[in-house]
């Protein structure tokens, strides 16, 4: 069984890394997975060069330093513009975002999404509206920002958003085709590895991990690499746009798809995106993945989003590339 012990492949750099970020050597390595979701597959060989991570999610109190800096207004923190949302209704058209409701009671578990709601007053400040705070929060993730709102802290603290090629080496912590970024096994001898869900999604959280939302940052523990929250937690957002499945292996492996219009590899419309908003690369799973619903609490597990959401369950990591 591979587990943290048995890192044999490429290691961190030794050159020494800026504060908060470790510095990986790069090289060749299988990306994706045949065996879980199809958008994973083919599993393929890529290059990536030599870069630097940010060892945890940026934090509330880190993306508050941002904002007191610069006097950033987060897009949830905007109201929608009507011409960008056309039939959209007055009540969706007030600033807020995407807060995860649970629904009481067990549902469906398809489409439309009953736990998620458009909480007007929802932001980085308050995940879950008004009422909510993220006092006391200051060493977890920041959530409730759009891709374009990670891409600005980015540049404000001289870094770049991953790609997802960079992204997924670095959770892989070393382990060449591992399920997880620890091992072969979600809960090896009983311990909780990352922040998901327990229980019965999406109505029963028995928080088995300790927490029901968020979770600091170093809570739980860091993969062969030394980085943190690489799985669970929070979902994060990657430069790379969405496409249905990976390039095979005779496609060029160093570059991101360009896709600004949410296309199949075929280049028709989604069916699943019928607004067509472009859509950006999700990795690592978040606190509300769950067995019985979302197993992509995984380095190969991928998940499309549109860029103008923010939602109480993504955040994103910084890099430094050469």
């Amino acid at each position: 069984m591979r587990t943290q012990a048995n890192v044999t492949s490429i290691r961190p750099a030794g050159s020494n890394p800026p504060d908060g970020m470790v510095r990986l050597s790069g090289g060749l390595f299988r990306m994706g997975s045949d065996h879980h979701y199809p958008e994973e597959a083919p599993a393929h060989m890529v290059r990536v060069d030599p870069f630097a991570i940010d060892e945890t999610p940026v934090t509330n109190d880190q993306f508050a330093r941002f904002v007191a800096a610069t006097g950033y207004v987060t897009q949830a923190e905007i109201a929608p513009r009507p011409e960008d949302y056309p039939g959209a209704l007055p009540e969706f058209l007030k600033p807020g975002s995407a807060a995860f409701v649970p629904p009481g009671a067990p549902v469906p578990l398809g489409t439309p999404l009953p736990w998620w709601r458009y909480v007007v007053g929802a932001n980085w400040r308050h995940p879950y509206g008004p009422d909510s705070s993220i006092e006391g929060l200051g060493d977890h993730p920041v959530v409730q920002v759009t891709v374009a709102d990670a891409a600005a802290y980015a540049e404000w603290a001289g870094k770049s958003l991953p790609t997802e090629a960079e992204w997924e080496f670095a959770a892989r912590g070393g382990l060449e085709g591992a399920d997880y970024a620890w091992g072969d096994e979600l809960t090896p001898g009983g311990r909780h590895m990352a922040n998901t869900w327990q229980g019965a999604f999406p109505n029963e959280n028995l928080a088995e991990d300790g927490y029901t939302r968020t979770s600091p940052v170093r809570a739980f523990p860091p993969n062969g690499y030394g980085l943190f929250d690489m799985i669970g937690n929070v979902w994060e957002w990657t430069e790379d746009w969405y496409i249905a499945r990976h390039a095979s292996d005779a496609a060029k492996p160093c570059c991101a798809p360009q896709n600004p219009r949410s296309l199949d590899r075929d280049g028709s419309v989604d069916s699943a995106d019928p607004a067509r908003v472009p859509r950006k690369v999700l990795k690592g799973g978040s606190h509300l993945c769950a067995p019985s619903y979302c197993r992509r609490y995984r380095p190969a597990a991928r998940q499309p989003e549109a860029i103008d959401t923010a939602t109480t369950h993504i955040g994103f990591r910084c890099v430094l590339r050469g």
